[in-house]
């Protein structure tokens, strides 16, 4: 039986959970009958890169229309959650507060000590699990202690499913307590003067419907050759789903779920199927590092590699950010970000161990600017995926595993067709020297309008000279330590 207007409402605290369906906190609250307060607090000492921010902008517009036809409406609040949430609470005589968790070293810590002001506060707080397949805490070894390396955790994993059906989006929601909120529009969280964001837009559907239809054209259209072409940039092999994962608009276990689904009517695509669900788990034993050893996120992983001799170098840094390192992958790559905000992972390797191991800059610069221009931009995965390049990361590649942009792009973009699309400059060049341009002859750079060191960059460092130091770098660590 539903109560009386009058009854005090359950605040839902949304953060990373921007959907209405398997939603355990929304779900929870609906399930009580008594008005139901969505919230949103843009917290300002934590505010999403640019790319991201755009991103946001989509994603509450969504919500708040999906929550407003099922009858209660998205509170904006802008400030730090410990002031705004009480004063929400105050506002509007609310008994209970609802959230999914988070589970960045910064916002737990938070998250308890609010949790704690509440309680004595005499107000119901309840967290639930809504982001990861299994909490950070459940999957262990043998001798209770948390995986550092992620085949082991992924078969423990494994062993834990099903994971439990997805929680269908409830049809009606109890409103009718509307206090004062923020308009979306005056967060200027998109971009006006100038508006950079047009390759973004493009690209991009931000919000829970656009995540699922993204979802579907992937099971229809990709995943059957995933495991063949996600490591190849020139065609649209992989899900795209990272945003929308980072932002909560589909949970794991939605796409868990679709999957195994999918899985029955395809047996052909069996191998297909594990290895992408195997790259979902991967964001799960990114939050399981962080979780358990929260200092990765701004610490080596690897102590040692604290006495590395990284370089300052700002003016190649700069050249790496802009794409004119002279290496037609790795330019092709961060062109694609800042065009597009997203950046094909293989080539987010390729990148990053040139900007590190190349270059010798340090992997926290790297981490630093793609959480600025990416919009699938997330703490744990990235700085998690930044330390495993460096090699000083838990389940680290080697140090000496030092990609060869040539080689890297000969192999997985053979044709040149990655390069051609976000280096013009090179269109016209012959795809045997389209990824070493400075070893085509000059007649047939002549031919395709190159200049080298004016229309397209030479190399910024000679890669085979930058390996030797960056192993020399190395080895006085290990000798060091």
């Amino acid at each position: 039986m539903t109560e009386s207007k009058s009854t005090p409402p359950i605040i839902v605290w949304f953060r990373r959970d921007l959907r209405v369906a398997d939603n355990p906190a929304l779900a929870a609250a609906a399930e009580r009958g008594v008005p139901v307060l969505p919230l949103f607090i843009l917290d300002e000492r934590d505010l999403p890169g640019e790319a991201s921010a755009w991103w946001l902008h989509g994603s509450l517009s969504g919500l708040s229309e999906a929550l407003g036809k099922r009858g209660a409406n998205l509170v904006l609040r802008r400030g730090k959650p410990e002031e705004e949430l009480p004063a929400l609470v105050r506002e509007t005589g609310a008994k209970s507060v609802f959230w999914n968790r988070c589970y960045e070293p910064t916002v737990t810590e938070r998250d308890k000590s609010l949790k704690s002001s509440l309680a004595k506060a005499g107000i119901e707080t309840r967290s639930f699990a809504a982001s990861l397949l299994a909490e950070p805490w459940q999957v262990k070894t043998k001798t209770g202690d948390p995986y550092k390396v992620f085949t082991p955790f992924w078969k423990a994993l494994c062993a834990s499913a099903p994971f439990g059906a997805p929680l269908a989006p409830m049809r009606k929601l109890e409103g009718g307590c509307d206090p004062v909120s923020d308009e979306l529009d005056d967060w200027h969280l998109r971009p006006s003067s100038p508006d950079w964001a047009g390759g973004i837009r493009e690209r991009w559907t931000p919000g829970e419907k656009g995540a699922h239809e993204r979802l579907r054209h992937f099971l229809e259209n990709a995943v059957s050759d995933y495991r063949g072409q996600r490591d190849l940039p020139g065609v649209e092999g992989t899900s795209r789903l990272s945003p929308h994962l980072h932002w909560g608009e589909i949970s794991p276990r939605q796409i868990w779920a679709a999957v195994e689904a999918h899985r029955g009517d395809n047996p052909s695509a069996e191998k297909s199927l594990d290895t992408f669900l195997s790259e979902v788990a991967w964001r799960d034993f990114a939050y399981h590092l962080i979780y358990h050893w929260p200092s990765i996120v701004d610490k080596n992983w690897k102590p040692a590699f604290d006495a590395f001799p990284w370089s300052d170098d700002d003016e190649a840094f700069r050249k790496w950010t802009v794409g004119k390192t002279g290496y037609p992958i790795v330019d092709a790559g961060m062109r694609e970000l800042w065009q597009t905000g997203w950046m094909h992972n293989r080539v987010r390797m390729i990148a990053a161990s040139f900007l590190v191991k190349d270059l010798l800059i340090h992997w926290k610069r790297g981490a630093g600017w793609f959480e600025d221009t990416l919009v699938d931009a997330d703490l744990a995965v990235n700085r998690a995926s930044w330390q495993w390049v460096a090699g000083s990361g838990a389940d680290a590649a080697p140090y000496f595993r030092i990609f060869n942009p040539v080689l890297q792009g000969e192999k997985f973009d053979p044709a040149g067709d990655y390069v051609r699309r976000y280096v013009p400059e090179l269109a016209g060049l012959d795809t045997k020297y389209i990824h070493k341009p400075w070893e085509a002859p000059p007649a047939m750079l002549e031919a395709a309008g190159i200049v080298l060191g004016d229309s397209y960059p030479r190399p910024i460092v000679d890669h085979r000279e930058a390996r030797q130091r960056a192993l020399d770098a190395y080895e006085a660590v290990k000798q060091a330590s």
